[in-house]
């Protein structure tokens, strides 16, 4: 709790151990609801390019592909509804930033208003396997108006954005705002032990001192999951105090930007720290995909081939149905670097025989929207 407390952002101090993101997930589910039982709120407002995890409540939250397939096997929860993504590049109102106002935030606010029984919006601050989505400036200050001036909890899902994966400890410290709730897990311990944390404010705490929260696991607060944690946290300070991490991040992004240049088959590179994708597209000026969602399940994607491509190369590249994901290691050096855009370089070109020329370059949709 010690360590934690170092690294949480203010006012989060009160903490639910379980084994995984999925499961901190659920749990905040729970104690955005219990938290507000008495008043009839239960939904949950989270966006479509999301991904929370693959039991009953996190796979509903999940606006993905996936969510599809517990639905046929009729396993999600009511009461959860998806709202339009920050999502610049492929913007849902076909606007443009600045001049759209944020829309896509404030019709956040429209539906909480409309649906009049919400408990809580849970957000990935940087969307993760959906496409490396990072919000505008204004965003999340926004959004967290929006949640006071309507009583709503806000909840983040920083399993994938969190641990200095952007730069800071967790990426929604970045617009300077505190949630009410915030999940992680995988680099809370470096991945060696399964660990997830359900970190809450202490007044959220203090309602269940007198109500009850029905909630737990077997491996609940596992002190061998949890011995891994002190540890962790000391390396992640000491890597970020070294000023190295900031300094790769930084080339990291140069070396992508280069890389889209060379390439017609990127339409959009986009990123934040350590964590950036690249959207592939047949045509730059119309960004027609190369695949669509529902080809996930059905048939190989352009990005597979690309990814077979990178990995018979020796680089990993985590792929989906129009981005490629790309999250090295915290301590890849500027050497390593080099070395993976080389193999991208090489790997992108099985996508550039069937990408149309344009005159267009490519997007680069987060450059200078955040702080």
């Amino acid at each position: 709790v010690q360590a934690l407390l170092e690294v949480m952002p203010k006012d989060l101090e009160m903490f639910f151990f379980s084994t995984s993101g999925t499961e901190a997930n659920e749990a905040a589910v729970k104690i955005a609801r219990l938290y507000f039982e008495k008043e009839g709120k239960y939904k949950i407002i989270s966006r479509y390019h999301s991904y929370h995890g693959a039991t009953a409540a996190s796979v509903t939250l999940t606006g993905d592909p996936r969510r599809w397939w517990a639905e046929r096997a009729r396993t999600t929860i009511p009461g959860v509804r998806h709202a339009p993504d920050p999502y610049c590049y492929r913007c849902p109102f076909g606007l443009k930033y600045p001049e759209c106002d944020l829309a896509c935030v404030r019709y956040l606010d429209y539906m909480i208003k409309e649906e009049g029984n919400v408990a809580a919006v849970l957000l990935e601050p940087v969307v993760g396997t959906n496409g490396i989505i990072v919000p505008p400036k204004e965003y999340y200050k926004m959004v967290r108006e929006i949640c006071d001036e309507n009583d709503v909890l806000f909840i983040v899902d920083e399993v994938m954005s969190g641990w200095y994966r952007t730069g800071k400890p967790f990426a929604i410290e970045h617009w300077g705002v505190v949630p009410d709730i915030l999940t992680t897990a995988k680099g809370a311990t470096g991945a060696y032990t399964p660990l997830g944390i359900t970190a809450t404010t202490r007044e959220i705490r203090d309602y269940f001192e007198e109500n009850v929260l029905s909630h737990g696991h077997t491996y609940a607060h596992h002190p061998l999951a949890l011995s891994a944690l002190p540890a962790a946290v000391e390396e992640y300070k000491k890597l970020f105090e070294s000023g190295r991490l900031q300094k790769v991040s930084e080339y990291l992004g140069k070396r992508l930007y280069e890389l889209a240049e060379g390439h017609p088959c990127v339409g959009d590179v986009r990123g934040i720290g350590h964590f950036w994708g690249l959207e592939t597209v047949k045509n730059r000026k119309t960004k027609e995909p190369f695949n669509v969602k529902s080809d996930k399940f059905i048939k190989p994607l352009m990005n597979d081939k690309i990814a077979t491509e990178a990995r018979k190369r020796g680089l990993y590249v985590v792929d989906w149905y129009i981005q490629l994901l790309i999250a090295p290691p915290l301590i890849i050096t500027k050497e390593q670097v080099d070395e993976a855009i080389e193999i991208l370089d090489e790997a992108l070109k099985v996508a550039d025989k069937e990408a149309e020329k344009t005159d267009v370059p490519p997007s680069k949709s987060s450059e200078g929207i955040v702080y």
